[in-house]
C-alpha cells in the first residue's frame, strides 16, 4: 500500500470515528446548517456583490424573464417546461460561463436535464449561444 493510500484510508477511519462518536438523538435537532454571523450581517446590496463578482447575474424578473424563456426555447424547446428549473439553470450556466469554465456545451447538457427534459450536448451549445447573444450572462 501506498502512502496516499495510507494516508487516506488513516483519515476516513478518523472521519467516521468522529462522526459516529458525535452523533445522538439529542443532537438530531441541531443539524441544520446555521448562518454565520459574519453571513447574518450581510446586507442584500453585499450579497447581490458578492454574487455579481462570482458571474451570477441577478435572477431575472418580468420583462427579462420571458425574454430569457423565450431564448431559451429558441435554443432547446423542452427545457422551458420547468420554467423555474430553467431558470435556476441559465443562472448557473452562465456562472461557469462567466468563470471561463471548461465543457460548457456539456455543462449546459447536465444543467438543462431535469426530471422528464432531457438535453443534448449540441441543444447544450445552443443554450449557451443564446445565453451569449442575449446578454443575459452580462453581469
Amino acid at each position: 500500500m501506498n502512502t496516499r493510500t495510507t494516508a487516506a484510508a488513516l483519515a476516513a477511519s478518523a472521519l467516521f470515528a468522529l462522526t459516529a462518536c458525535s452523533s445522538s438523538s439529542d443532537d438530531e435537532a441541531d443539524t441544520k446548517p446555521k448562518a454565520s454571523a459574519s453571513e447574518q450581517d450581510l446586507t442584500r446590496e453585499q450579497k447581490d456583490d458578492a454574487a455579481k463578482s462570482a458571474g451570477l447575474p441577478p435572477e431575472p424578473t418580468g420583462e427579462k424573464r420571458q425574454q430569457l424563456l423565450d431564448a431559451l426555447a429558441k435554443a432547446a424547446p423542452d427545457v422551458v417546461k420547468y420554467e423555474d428549473d430553467a431558470i435556476d439553470a441559465a443562472r448557473n450556466q452562465c456562472m461557469s460561463i462567466n468563470g471561463g469554465g471548461g465543457k460548457l456545451d456539456w455543462t449546459a447538457s447536465q444543467r438543462f436535464t431535469y426530471e422528464d427534459v432531457t438535453t443534448t450536448e449540441a441543444q447544450g451549445k445552443a443554450i449557451n449561444e443564446a445565453l451569449r447573444s442575449s446578454g443575459f450572462c452580462n453581469v
